[in-house]
């Protein structure tokens, strides 16, 4: 058995103050709370190390998921970032001034744009995905592949369908 932590006590106390509930829920998700804190501390500390805020990682690697030229509609941006469209528009306006990405004419349809990356903003993506995946291995080191994978599937299990809810 894995030594005791800080959740094991909270649960014990509330086994002890509240008898009457099922306190099993916070043996996993005030875990993965926690976990989530330092998952975000992590994040946030890649993405500085190359000038960039967490919203606008998530703005440019999108555009670089896309692959070369590296553009999507501000539609598309909307379904992979979960903002609304008064949100996207701020952060494209942003990303432009910042010289991340820019606006273009939508070849297709004239009345239309896309958001494409900026050969900086690629760079700085790419330098802040590498860091990002850097620590966020070393806050999974303590568990084998094979346990992470596991891990993995059953957090998929509990996920499913959480996109799909209204927010």
């Amino acid at each position: 058995m894995t030594a005791r932590d800080e959740v094991d006590r909270i649960v014990e106390a509330w086994r002890r103050e509240r008898p009457d509930l099922d306190v099993e829920p916070l043996q996993v998700l005030s875990r993965v709370s926690r976990l989530a804190r330092h998952l975000d501390r992590a994040r946030k500390a890649a993405f500085a190390a190359s000038e960039l805020e967490s919203w606008e990682f998530d703005v440019l690697s999108a555009l670089r998921r896309a692959g070369e030229p590296y553009e999507l509609s501000p539609k598309a941006l909307l379904q992979q970032t979960l903002v609304s469209s008064g949100t996207m528009t701020n952060r494209v306006d942003r990303l432009t001034v910042r010289g991340l990405v820019e606006r273009r004419t939508d070849p297709n349809d004239g009345r239309s744009i896309r958001v494409r990356m900026s050969a900086e903003g690629r760079s700085r993506v790419d330098r802040a995905i590498g860091e990002l995946l850097q620590s966020e291995a070393e806050l999974l080191e303590r568990l084998p592949r094979t346990d992470q994978a596991r891990l993995a599937d059953l957090l998929r299990t509990l996920g499913a369908g959480f996109d799909e809810l209204p927010t």
